[in-house]
């Protein structure tokens, strides 16, 4: 008969011997592989959809200086933009979005060698950028939109005191000037730019490889409050040992300031909808 683990982390969970572990595993598996094909096949809808052409110019600044849309491809037929938020006159980046690109230094230099240039693009400033971006020492390309519609055409950026806001295609409530998102582009032979596809909230969980190990383990994500959400624990690498929380919003409040939890900004940084 099955035993009951009492590990108050973990209630009443079952204990079996090794023939019934497997058997339960083995249905699993046949599950974790159903879910393989649906994904492949969602890829593969994915990259039908219809291209969206790309007339308008965009500037953006960084380390070589001014830089247009085609520059950001780097000679290469494809680029992925990560939206990061990062406003003008933020002293940091956002908790979630540096979770994220914590994972990309290792990736970029993979998918560069397979005719894809990766390019993280924020609101703020390009010396507001720099500074944090040498603070977390990450290596990938980082510019600045500062001062061009990009971050509004593309939904990530939003005008003060706007009201409902159009995020993850559809009419947001919540009042926010920033958030975070995913857009890919493609550049064919004769210069012809497209936006192919764009994805936001949940959609950047699978770019999240921390993620997907918390997903294989008893506790999972543990994710249980306040915010329910990557916020509960998830901190600026350079952090952990230093108190402090994060609102809903992504920003990080340091422990002197820790007196006041209220945040009028209320969107879950990890778009749980």
């Amino acid at each position: 008969m099955a035993e009951l683990l009492t590990v108050p982390e973990i209630k009443n969970h079952k204990i079996v011997n090794s023939r019934e572990w497997t058997t339960a595993r083995k249905e699993l598996l046949r599950k974790e592989k159903e879910l393989t094909h649906l994904r492949d096949e969602l890829s593969r809808q994915r990259r039908d959809l219809p291209w969206e052409k790309v007339e308008k110019k965009y500037a953006f600044e960084g380390r070589n200086g001014k830089e247009t849309l085609p520059d950001l491809f780097q000679g290469r037929s494809q680029l992925i933009i990560y939206h990061f938020m990062f406003g003008p006159g933020w002293k940091e980046g956002c908790v979630g979005c540096s979770f994220l690109a914590d994972h990309l230094d290792g990736a970029v230099q993979h998918l560069e060698h397979h005719d894809v240039s990766f390019v993280v693009v924020s609101r703020a400033p390009f010396d507001e950028i720099e500074a944090f971006h040498k603070r977390m020492g990450w290596k990938f390309k980082w510019v600045s939109s500062y001062g061009s519609d990009f971050n509004y055409d593309y939904h990530v950026s939003f005008k003060k005191d706007s009201g409902k806001v159009y995020y993850n295609f559809e009419e947001q409530d919540f009042q926010i000037e920033e958030s975070s998102g995913t857009s890919v582009f493609y550049r064919d032979p004769m210069d012809n730019m497209f936006h192919t596809y764009s994805s936001y909230a949940r959609g950047g969980d699978i770019f999240l490889g921390a993620y997907n190990y918390l997903d294989i383990t008893p506790k999972g994500r543990n994710e249980n409050g306040p915010n329910y959400s990557l916020a509960d624990w998830v901190r600026h690498h350079d952090r952990y040992e230093n108190g402090g929380f994060v609102q809903s919003t992504g920003r990080f409040v340091a422990k002197a300031d820790s007196s006041c939890r209220c945040d009028s900004e209320q969107v879950n940084i990890t778009g749980r909808k």
